[in-house]
């Protein structure tokens, strides 16, 4: 401050014919003597000097009080600082949390306001940015060793790598002290500005291991220049009545600098246009040097030793010491500060021209420093806007000036020792470190960012789920069902996969789905073509073997022309199952239907034929019975087989005209594929097909079964109700399994329910024929045949 006062006294331009001066009380460490000295300044009080009587009033411009409180301009409106309010600092540390991806942090802070009013500002700061507090312990000055102790073992119980401290120095060395005892040095802590400088701390070799790394906010560090060139040419001599240069010169070099005091006669009276006289550097209140001078050898205490007198060219040149080190200034800086801003806004006040008093009710009249008035002053300050001699800009925002920190960190040195090394500042909320971040020393020793989380992020595949009762850094991570996807880390939800899309192995992503349908090169498609085709090469032989035996009696009976067609049909009904395999197109899909219908009709036509023939002719063979085949010969069961094979065409034609199987992509079913089928355009359509099949079938059978106790020892009615059981009992169960059946499964249960049935029509009828004419020839005669 004396440096600063003497700075602008020797400064032309500001205050120009007005001199300043100070005045210093001394709080010595206690809050009523510093209440009743703010008291005595903030009150004002009337004072002559060379004959003229000043005024001196008072508004606080605090270096050091940093409380946010004071910030509320209702209650303290005449308040300013030079130091940033807690909340700045709060903020910051948020920031440092979130820069270094430290999601589970621990907290201890002191059990004031100062440490109740950060860690809510944290608390806030942090809100939705996925960073949460493991703990929070509290420290009482009035409880340290036991809230110390508590501290100490939440830290080493909980699983937070990063401790974030807003305490006093003193409370943070007592905790540390308990943490020495525990053998916790794995700790990263990050310091408040309260104790992110301290020396005592720093040079505590006790604590170096645990403390080595420490990350912290600091107030900012400035250079003023010429500030080390005062220093160093401060003497007793020169500075009388100064106590604290008299203790320093005591401690430094060992003698007592009084009689180099009393050769000096106390200065004279300062100029008239000064606003205040007061010797510079007093550390009381007097208010005279000549009772600063009465100081004698006596005053020490009585159990001090006599110390040698003062030669008089001792110099603090090259002197060590915490006094005489300018590179860490920082309240420093803050006083300095405030000490311009001060002057600033009474050379604003002194200097005022026309219109810019806007207090006074002649705007001409300027104020003068033989009478100050506060109000004019305080008016003048709020409006402080100016560029320190080190070019940096000053104003205030309400009490405030911008928020500037330090970023410092304690890097261990080789001698062993801790050292503070800046690594960045902080401009608003604005991280800007002075080189890469590989030059911080974390409390690993190493220069890699320590991690802090409670749960390891979510991969990519998996989704965020939160723990029950605990907070939400702390879940579980659960992978994507089928169809989702995720492709970030730490993701909260999984997202679903378009329509035509479906996700991958992994769930990262999502893939085109491929088109699935019943192919001739997988398993399933090549057994069914073989079952198929095998059916096609034992109709073949069977329609051979009835060729080459075709005039013997077992081929013959019950008209071998309907035989030959039935053949023929079943043939058709195995080939038109290898219609619904392979990719369905336009034409595929309205073949196989028509196909499929017109056969299977075709073979109940002929068997519903060769039924009634049976019936005719036993009734024929009756006496009086011959009319039944009369009317119904040849011709007519050809013309029957026609005329029932007509209908189902003219079904099949009309439903393929007005609304046709057309190929579709199944999108609903799940799964990486999307089926390519023939959907049924017109239910109605494809249920009449199947009506008219079934209503052929139950007839055929009714019929097969009244005729299957006839008199014949070849009674081909008993085959055909055979047959017709299996094949009714195939298409009854075809129903359920084709409706149930997702995808190409739905077109294998209709071509196994083809090749079933045609197998039973197969083999039920012809097997025995075949049997006879082949391994039993003997059997193979008309009287045979006949029973008889």
């Amino acid at each position: 401050m004396a440096f600063a006062v003497e700075e602008i006294n020797r400064n032309s331009a500001l205050l120009p014919g007005v001199r300043l001066s100070y005045r210093i009380l001394d709080s010595c460490g206690r809050h009523p003597w510093a209440l009743r000295g703010a008291l005595s300044l903030l009150g004002g009080e009337s004072r002559s000097y060379s004959d003229k009587k000043f005024n001196t009033k008072s508004i606080p411009i605090s270096y050091l009080a940093s409380c946010p409180c004071l910030s509320d301009r209702r209650q303290f409106p005449n308040f300013f600082r030079t130091i940033p309010s807690d909340v700045y600092q709060a903020k910051t540390m948020a920031r440092l949390v979130m820069h270094f991806n430290w999601t589970w942090v621990g907290a201890v802070v002191s059990g004031e306001d100062y440490g109740r009013l950060a860690i809510q500002v944290f608390q806030e700061e942090i809100q939705g940015s996925g960073v949460c507090l493991a703990f929070l312990e509290k420290l009482s000055r009035q409880s340290i060793k036991s809230d110390a102790r508590r501290a100490a073992i939440a830290i080493q119980r909980s699983t937070a790598k990063v401790i974030l401290i807003f305490c006093w120095y003193t409370d943070v060395g007592k905790l540390f002290l308990e943490l020495i005892k525990r053998n916790v040095t794995d700790r990263q802590f990050l310091a408040s500005e309260a104790w992110s400088t301290s020396s005592a701390l720093l040079q505590n070799v006790a604590l170096s291991k645990l403390a080595r790394g420490v990350v912290g906010v600091a107030v900012r560090s400035e250079i003023i220049p010429g500030f080390e060139h005062y220093l160093h040419s401060l003497h007793p001599s020169r500075r009388p009545g100064d106590r604290f240069l008299r203790e320093l010169w005591e401690q430094e070099f060992g003698c007592s600098p009084f009689a180099l005091e009393a050769d000096v006669k106390p200065p004279s009276s300062l100029s008239s246009r000064s606003l205040s006289s007061v010797p510079p550097l007093t550390t009381s209140d007097t208010s005279t040097t000549a009772n600063i001078l009465a100081a004698s050898p006596a005053d020490r205490p009585p159990f001090a030793a006599p110390l040698p007198p003062c030669s008089g060219s001792e110099t603090l040149e090259g002197v060590q010491s915490p006094f005489t080190d300018t590179s860490q200034l920082r309240v420093t800086y803050n006083v300095y500060l405030a000490v311009y801003a001060a002057a600033h806004a009474l050379h604003s006040l002194l200097s005022c021209s026309d219109g810019e008093n806007p207090l006074r009710n002649n705007s001409s009249a300027c104020a003068s420093p033989h009478n100050i008035n506060s109000k004019e002053l305080l008016h003048h300050l709020g409006k402080v806007n100016f560029t320190t001699p080190q070019g940096q800009e000053f104003y205030f925002q309400g009490a405030d000036i911008p928020a500037v920190y330090d970023l410092v960190n304690w890097q261990t040195s080789p001698e062993g020792s801790l050292k503070l090394v800046t690594i960045g500042r902080v401009k608003g909320f604005d991280l800007n470190f002075r080189s890469e971040q590989s030059v911080i020393q974390w409390s690993t020793g190493t220069n890699q960012v320590p991690i802090s989380i409670c749960s390891e992020s979510c991969p990519p595949g998996t989704r965020i789920a939160r723990r029950k009762g605990e907070p939400v850094c702390c879940f579980d991570c659960v992978r994507c069902a089928e169809g989702e996807f995720s492709n970030q880390t730490g993701s909260t939800e999984c997202k679903r996969c378009p329509i035509e899309f479906w996700s991958n192995a992994n769930q990262t992503a999502c893939i085109l789905r491929k088109v699935d349908f019943l192919s001739f090169n997988e398993t399933m498609g090549i057994i069914l073509t073989t079952v198929a085709v095998s059916g096609v090469v034992v109709t073949t032989a069977v329609f051979v073997v009835f060729l080459s035996y075709r005039q013997t009696p077992v081929v013959r009976a019950n008209n071998s022309e309907l035989s030959f067609l039935l053949l023929l049909s079943v043939k058709l009904c195995f080939l038109c199952s290898l219609v619904f395999i392979g990719r369905p197109s336009v034409w595929s899909c309205r073949f196989q239907q028509a196909a499929f219908g017109i056969s299977f009709v075709l073979c109940l036509s002929c068997l519903q034929v060769k039924t009634i023939v049976v019936l005719a002719a036993f009734r024929s063979a009756r006496p009086g019975g011959g009319a039944p085949m009369k009317w119904f010969g040849a011709g007519q069961q050809r013309g029957s087989v026609c005329f029932f094979t007509s209908i189902q065409v003219v079904i099949c034609i009309i439903w393929l005209s007005l609304s046709p199987p057309v190929p579709q992509r199944d999108l609903g079913l799940k799964g990486s594929k999307v089926n390519l089928q023939c959907a049924m355009a017109s239910v109605v359509g494809f249920s009449l097909v199947l009506g008219y099949i079934g209503l052929l079938a139950c007839i055929c059978l009714l019929l097969a079964f009244m005729a299957r106790k006839l008199p014949d020892n070849f009674n081909e009615a008993k085959f055909i109700t055979f047959s017709m059981l299996i094949f009714c009992a195939v298409w009854v169960a075809f129903v359920p399994a084709y409706v149930s059946s997702p995808g190409k499964f739905a077109v294998a249960v209709e071509i196994f329910a083809i090749l079933a049935s045609s197998y039973g029509l197969l083999l039920c009828i012809f097997a025995p024929k075949c049997f006879i004419i082949l391994l039993r020839p003997e059997k193979n005669t008309k009287k045979y045949l006949m029973g008889r």
